[in-house]
């Protein structure tokens, strides 16, 4: 069946099952690869993608409910060949260990940003549910509030 799905601001026209989840799609029909399978029912967030702006987890999400809709994976993230202020972070703050998380982490982070420019820890704890196996949290929270800070220091200017 075709589908059409924007992608990173491209149109797709797909030959895939509507029921396909998006995270398939992405990965093996678009060699998006960015965007990780974690454990395969929406739990560890590694799948995690912005979908018109809000985070989704994309391993149990049908390829049929992004019809419409912008898709942005972590290689749309970076616009005009600038990292976005959460990647730069978290290369500036050394973030990951092993890094197999990360992207749906910082999809999930970014999102987070865009609704609340300046969360609390108690924000950042309700907001993030991914699974870091690393135990990379202190850092993420850390990265979180630097990816913060400019905002803040901007909107008092």
């Amino acid at each position: 069946m075709a589908i059409t799905l924007t992608v990173n601001g491209t149109e797709h026209l797909l030959d895939v099952e509507p029921d396909m989840p998006l995270l398939w799609a992405l990965r093996e029909t678009l060699g998006l690869t960015g965007t990780k399978f974690g454990c395969g029912i929406a739990a560890c967030g590694a799948c995690t993608v912005h979908l018109d702006g809000r985070p989704v987890r994309t391993c149990t999400l049908p390829i049929s409910a992004a019809v419409g809709k912008r898709v942005t994976t972590i290689e749309g993230l970076a616009q005009h060949g600038t990292l976005h202020a959460v990647q730069q972070v978290w290369v500036d703050a050394q973030v990951p260990q092993c890094g197999y998380c990360q992207s749906g982490i910082i999809m999930a982070v970014a999102g987070l940003l865009a609704q609340t420019p300046n969360p609390t820890d108690d924000e950042i704890d309700a907001s993030l549910t991914n699974i870091c196996r690393c135990g990379t949290f202190a850092r993420v929270r850390k990265a979180i509030h630097q990816a913060a800070a400019p905002r803040t220091e901007g909107a008092a200017s």
